[in-house]
């Protein structure tokens, strides 16, 4: 089993090769963690109240982390209201 530190440095470098995708339509996206198998993000920029950010989240980021990290089942974005 690999260590927790280990899994979340691959999880930081795919969101950092996905980053300028977001950042060339306006949108970014913050890491906020990673328990049970589940990557916490919360979009930012355009990203928020996107008709696309459903797609941008499960088929995009969800898909790449899943095929790159195998301890990854999930991704959640995660809001200001929900942090509270």
């Amino acid at each position: 089993m690999r260590d927790v530190k280990d899994i979340e440095a691959d999880i930081i470098r795919v969101l950092n090769r996905i980053r300028p995708y977001l950042n060339s339509e306006g949108g970014d996206l913050l890491y906020l963690g990673f328990e049970d198998g589940i990557v916490y993000v919360r979009m930012m920029g355009a990203c928020m109240g996107c008709s696309s950010l459903d797609y941008t989240l499960k088929d995009g980021i969800e898909a790449l982390l899943l095929e790159t990290v195998p301890e990854v089942i999930e991704v959640q974005n995660v809001d200001d209201e929900e942090e509270s």
